[in-house]
């Protein structure tokens, strides 16, 4: 029996590669000399994308005429044209919950890099300042007593304010609506979140809905202690307006695994001293990337032995 044609715009870990090549005809876009010669070849053939890291838009989409499955790579899917696809008919799928815990931990551990200056303190050592009989001065902040408002109580929200709670955190949220069984109070909107809590915990998804929801205004109802954690998306929060915050000391400070434009960090960023960045490596462990991986395996594998994904975008309405 034939194998279905599988096109892979960008790399995927060794692990799902290996998977697909058992099942399927595959095409490794990222691979070819000329990129549009092989669109054109196999374009009308393919009917599956295992997507990796990348985009995919309109432009790719008209090339693949007879595409049924997009799976994506990672929770998050705004890189993804999805409206174009629904247009299309074109499942699209994501890799939620197996990484949930992951970058859970990861948001703790860079709450508190970023309320205590642990990775400051370290370039301390390394730099010598140690060494030379200098101890590293007192953190004015602590985790001691502080409010935690999560915006976006999902899968990983959830699994993150179960994990403040043991570090004796208040949580809060914010999030479209009130959720049903969830005991932590709920704020209707962003800014009234940020005015009740001091550590703000950004674990939205990307898109025009959350575009910038971090504003200004909401920096400004965080107050003078204010720190920001940010998980989600870059595209969350204005990064101008965070940059002037830190500046003007309207907030105290930030911890950030997501930016706008990545890879590319602001300067004026990596310049304030009460900032600290990560690499986007919520989940990058390899344990975890290799089930999100595997989960882009599966669920084009069940689409064609099934009729069916495993995990589609809320959008496709399963």
């Amino acid at each position: 029996m034939t194998k279905p044609d599988i096109l892979m715009p960008y790399r995927l870990l060794p692990i799902a590669e290996e998977e697909l090549a058992k099942r399927f005809t595959v095409h490794k876009l990222h691979e070819a000399e000329d990129r549009q010669a092989l669109l054109a070849e196999v374009g009308p053939k393919v009917r599956g994308v295992a997507l990796g890291f990348g985009p995919f838009n309109q432009a790719l989409l008209d090339q693949l005429p007879n595409l049924e499955i997009v799976a994506g790579f990672g929770v998050g899917y705004d890189h993804i044209n999805v409206p174009a696809c629904l247009a299309a008919k074109v499942m699209v799928t994501h890799t939620p919950d197996v990484l949930n815990e992951e970058v859970a931990d990861t948001a703790i551990g860079l709450m508190i890099m970023a309320i205590r200056e642990l990775g400051q303190a370290e370039q301390w050592v390394r730099d010598g300042h140690w060494a030379a009989k200098k101890p590293y001065p007192t953190t004015a902040a602590t985790l001691r007593g502080r409010t935690l408002g999560i915006f976006g109580l999902g899968r990983i929200g959830k699994a993150i304010a179960k994990r403040a709670e043991a570090f004796g955190l208040d949580v809060h949220y914010h999030g479209r609506t009130k959720q049903n069984g969830v005991t932590y109070p709920y704020h209707a909107t962003l800014t009234g979140l940020a005015e009740a809590c001091d550590t703000l915990m950004v674990v939205a998804p990307g898109g025009p809905s959350t575009h910038h929801a971090v504003n200004a205004g909401v920096l400004e109802a965080l107050g003078p202690d204010g720190v920001v954690i940010n998980v989600g998306r870059g595209s969350v929060i204005d990064e101008a307006a965070l940059i002037k915050a830190l500046e003007d000391g309207t907030i105290y400070g930030a911890g950030l695994d997501v930016f706008e434009d990545e890879p590319n960090v602001p300067e004026a960023l990596l310049a304030l001293p009460k900032v600290t960045v990560l690499p986007h490596v919520g989940s990058a462990s390899q344990a975890t990337r290799n089930a999100m991986a595997m989960l882009v395996a599966n669920n084009i594998r069940s689409w064609f032995e099934t009729g069916a994904a495993i995990t589609p975008v809320p959008e496709m309405g399963a």
